[in-house]
């Protein structure tokens, strides 16, 4: 490929060819294999430690001199932690069923014709993300599991940190006996690549944009192959009159200040009003004091320190140590607002009252509702799904945390005995 690399539209249309023919392999690839190839790259990412810590100490350089914030800088960063975390969660998707092949409904037709809808790979994935290099093993590792081939193309930033990682993938498809083209990863910084990621509709069957509202936004409107979209997190916590406050403190500081650079971080802070001058001037406050900006309506404001809201606060992703806050009269003036400026993505609420936490599960259509429990774990993971390719914001095949099962499509199996239709 390397003799490609001055050629993108040559260069992405050899990667799809030979995309296209793993993924025929794949489709029938044992389970067995794919849960060896992925327990051998966890393996090969254990042994080469050191060279991803050096890898991503390239990026965060590349990542500095380019002037990103500290949240993003977070997001790109490897630790031995971290690194360990993702050679987990290479395991805990080996570990999982394999979803290709899985009955999902069978039944009996008067006329003796068995039918069973069972799952199969879509094919070749294309991801398209920025700055988390985790993400090249999540996907890698999830599509596999899927039986699809996957073409990734990760951000500049975590170029050198993806393109290790990868190499610790593909050791494990070569270690299983299985086609190391199953996981393919864009070699070039150049954005041309992605702009023919989105054309290749002989190639590619759809495309995972994982990234900020530009990424998600562009691949939306050029993209001729399916999307996947995942968009921004504007994430709401809504503090219900009847909230607990114990219980909403330790909410609201978790999904703000644990890390505020993924997608699952509150963004705005919603207050019932009977409830500001208690349980919510206490969180405003604890807000503050650990540091967050705190940008409020008139009501908040009145807290000393709290910084006043503009209109593009409300419905900002900050990724940051900044919460928006303001009063709402009621529950449904607090459903109204998200239905506004909520990105469909993941909300809470804070509650004791049975009948408030129902009525805001019901009348909200984001992927994730969550009560008493921090937006932070609005993750694959911390669903159980081992990991996760991101999270879909829209209502087509795939919605919220997107795993290996949601990497399948179906197809019907049809059995007869000499059946004929009159």
């Amino acid at each position: 490929m390397k003799d490609l690399a001055d050629n993108i539209p040559a260069l992405m249309a050899d990667m799809g060819v030979r995309a296209r023919a793993a993924a025929a392999e794949l489709a029938f690839a044992p389970a067995g294999a794919k849960q060896a190839a992925l327990i051998a790259a966890a393996g090969a990412v254990e042994a080469d430690v050191d060279a991803i810590l050096a890898a991503n100490a390239e990026d965060m350089a590349f990542g500095r001199d380019k002037g990103l914030t500290p949240a993003m800088l977070d997001r790109l960063e490897l630790t031995r932690d971290r690194i360990a975390g993702i050679a987990e969660g290479l395991r805990a998707v080996a570990a999982q069923d394999d979803p290709v092949g899985a009955v999902m409904a069978e039944w009996t037709r008067p006329n003796g014709l068995h039918i069973r809808r069972v799952r199969t790979p879509l094919g070749v994935v294309g991801v398209i993300y920025e700055s988390r290099p985790n993400v090249t093993a999540d996907a890698g590792a999830l599509c596999l599991k899927a039986g699809n081939a996957v073409i990734l193309r990760g951000g500049s930033e975590s170029f050198h940190s993806s393109a290790a990682i990868h190499a610790c993938l593909v050791r494990g498809l070569e270690a299983a006996g299985l086609p190391a083209d199953a996981i393919q990863r864009v070699p070039t910084r150049d954005r041309a690549a992605v702009q023919e990621m989105l054309t290749m509709t002989d190639s590619i069957d759809v495309i995972v944009p994982r990234g900020g509202k530009g990424l998600v936004g562009l691949v939306q409107r050029e993209a001729r192959v399916p999307v996947f979209a995942h968009l921004e997190g504007i994430v709401h916590i809504y503090l219900d009159a009847a909230a607990d406050p114990e219980k909403a403190l330790r909410v609201v500081m978790n999904a703000k200040t644990r890390r505020t650079g993924i997608c699952g971080a509150v963004e705005c802070l919603l207050i019932h009003r009977d409830a500001m001058d208690t349980v919510g001037q206490g969180i405003v406050r604890a807000l503050m004091d650990a540091g967050v900006e705190v940008r409020g309506d008139d009501e908040v404001q009145k807290i000393e320190g709290v910084v006043p809201a503009g209109a593009e606060d409300w419905g900002c992703e900050y990724l940051d140590m900044v919460i928006a806050a303001r009063v709402v009269d009621d529950l449904d003036a607090a459903i109204a607002h998200i239905r506004d400026y909520g990105s469909q993505h993941t909300e809470c609420i804070v509650t004791e009252d049975d009948a408030a936490a129902e009525r805001f599960f019901q009348r909200l259509d984001s992927a994730i509702l969550m009560r008493n429990a921090s937006t932070q774990f609005a993750d694959g993971g911390e669903f159980g799904m081992g990991a996760e390719i991101g999270i879909a914001t829209g209502k087509m095949h795939a919605r919220g945390p997107v795993g290996a099962e949601q990497l399948t499509s179906f197809k019907y199996l049809v059995d007869g005995d000499g059946t004929v239709r009159d």
